[in-house]
This record gives C-alpha cells, sequence and structure tokens, in this order.
C-alpha cells in the first residue's frame, strides 16, 4: 500500500479525467453576466433561450452557454444539438491553440451566439473544467469583447463543486421554480449555494422566476419569508411546450393563447435585468425548518 492507502500500482481516482483547478485570471470582461439556475426539469433551458433572445430584441450582443452534458441548451436557438466544447477539445487532443472559434460557437435565432460546454464522462472529472475552459477559450478568441451579455444555463440543481463555476463568473443569479414542494425545496437550496458563493464573489442573487406555474402563491409567501422576489411568471402554457418540439423559441411561433403575454414578459423581464437589480441577501432556511413552513406532511 502507498502512504495514500491505495494500493500499489493503483491510478488516484479521477487520474486521466478532465479535472484541474480553475484559473482565477480568467474575467468575463464588461458583458453583464447572468447564471440560471434550479432544479433539474423545471424548464431552464426553455427560460434561458427565450430570454437571451428577448435581450437580443433589446439589441444587446448576447452569448448563451449551456453547462449540462446533455448540452440542449441552445437547441431551440439552433434548431440542432451542436458539438461540445469538451467534445471538439478532446478532437484536437486538449490542443485548445488548434480550434478557431466555428468550431465551438454558433449562431442562434436573432443573432444569439451558442456555446455548449458540455460536460466529462460520467463519474470522472469536474464540470468547472469544462465551464473555465469555455470561458477561457471565449476569451482567447475575443468573443467576448464586444458581448452584451452573457448567459449561462447551468445543469439541474447541482450547485457543488464545478458546476457552481458559473456562479464565479455571473453578477447576477437568477432561481427557474414552480409553485411546489420540490422545487422551492431546491430554490432554498440553491439560494444557499449562492450565498455561500457572494462571500468570496461578487454574484448576488437577482431573484425568482416561477415557471410552468397557474399559482405562485407559495412561491411568493417562501420568498417574503427568506428575503427573495419573484421577477417574472410564466404559466404552464401549451405554447411553451410546444416550442420544445418545434424547435422554436418563443418569439418565433405562430400566435396562439397566452404567447403575447409570455412574449411580454421575457421582454419586461430582459430589460429589467439590463438596467439592473437590487442584489438580494437571501436567510434560506434550514431543511427541516422549510418542511414545516411549507407544509409538508
Amino acid at each position: 500500500m502507498s502512504h495514500s492507502g491505495q494500493p500499489q500500482g493503483s491510478p488516484l481516482d479521477g487520474e486521466g479525467s478532465v479535472q484541474v483547478a480553475l484559473d482565477p485570471t480568467i474575467r468575463i470582461g464588461k458583458a453583464k453576466v447572468f447564471a440560471v439556475y434550479g432544479k433539474g426539469g423545471i424548464g431552464k433551458s426553455t427560460t434561458s433561450s427565450n430570454l437571451s433572445v428577448a435581450f437580443s430584441k433589446l439589441g444587446k450582443r448576447v452569448i448563451q452557454i449551456g453547462c449540462d452534458p446533455k448540452h440542449d441548451s441552445t437547441f431551440t436557438l439552433t434548431k440542432r444539438l451542436v458539438p461540445t466544447v469538451i467534445d471538439v477539445l478532446e478532437s484536437v487532443n486538449f490542443h485548445p491553440e488548434e480550434l478557431r472559434p466555428r468550431d465551438f460557437v454558433y449562431e442562434g435565432y436573432n443573432g444569439v451566439q451558442c456555446v455548449e460546454a458540455g460536460g466529462p464522462p460520467a463519474g470522472t472529472g469536474c464540470g468547472g473544467y469544462v465551464v473555465g475552459q469555455t470561458v477561457k477559450l471565449l476569451k482567447q478568441h475575443h468573443l467576448l469583447d464586444d458581448t452584451d451579455v452573457v448567459v449561462f444555463d447551468v445543469l439541474g440543481d447541482v450547485v457543488c463543486g464545478g458546476f457552481a463555476a458559473p456562479l464565479q463568473h455571473a453578477h447576477r443569479a437568477l432561481i427557474v421554480t414552480a409553485n411546489d414542494f420540490d422545487s422551492i425545496f431546491a430554490l432554498n437550496r440553491i439560494a444557499a449555494a449562492i450565498m455561500a458563493k457572494a462571500r468570496n464573489y461578487q454574484v448576488r442573487i437577482g431573484g425568482v422566476i416561477a415557471n410552468r406555474s397557474a399559482a405562485t402563491d407559495e412561491i411568493d409567501r417562501f420568498t417574503d419569508a427568506v428575503g427573495l422576489r419573484r421577477l417574472a411568471h410564466f404559466p404552464d402554457l401549451d405554447v411553451i411546450r410546444r416550442s420544445r418540439l418545434k424547435k422554436s423559441t418563443l418569439f418565433e411561433m405562430e400566435p396562439a393563447p397566452g404567447l403575447e403575454a409570455a412574449q411580454q414578459e421575457y421582454m419586461r423581464l430582459a430589460t429589467a435585468l439590463w438596467e439592473g437589480t437590487e442584489p438580494l441577501m437571501a436567510r434560506p432556511m434550514k431543511d427541516r425548518d422549510i418542511f414545516d413552513f411549507l407544509g409538508f406532511d
């Protein structure tokens, strides 16, 4: 046995994986940076993509970065699953100097620039490496120089380790939730993680986006209790569901019930975020307290 307790000759866990320390010197620059979090399956990619389009319709130059191995964040913007940064890096044996912007950046609807960071193979490495490499590539190719807005769309409710990496770049973190226990429970945990990052980085909570919910009473009751606030509300509309099936953002869909109101809500949200939201200092609940507060039986 070695001094580490590992059997002699056996590789250390993670050896050969894409796991490295993040480079603290890499900064995005002058763009306003938003990181979108929320429970898995809550509609973060739909929210992020439509928000990116809304920013673009305000005349802003936008880059959306998908941070999920599923790499479908930009699906409705580009109409396809684009290759990921980790895929193209692997194709050049992790020599980033061999890459060109067109190898990993794709233009989506209304000029939104789309990047899918991807993720390491399951069980190996760290998502933070992929986020770090993506930002580094964008910087090296000067693709962030003239960018006004960067939107990170982040994997599920995983906010530990690597997938908290976008919080090191973001100015505001947005949390998508629905009006149910599981979504609000995830919201509380994500808020706690963001507050932890806020001790050492510039990121602050911008607010909560209610999604796929007819009502917002439980969301509003919870946000009032912990010092958060709701920024926008998107009901569970059939046209939103169909937009994913049609590989389209809401701004490309034919008229349908609720569509115009949803488009206007995205434009209102983008305008508010661009003009600047107050940083929120949340007071997340302990797990046991949130069970009691939400009446979980």
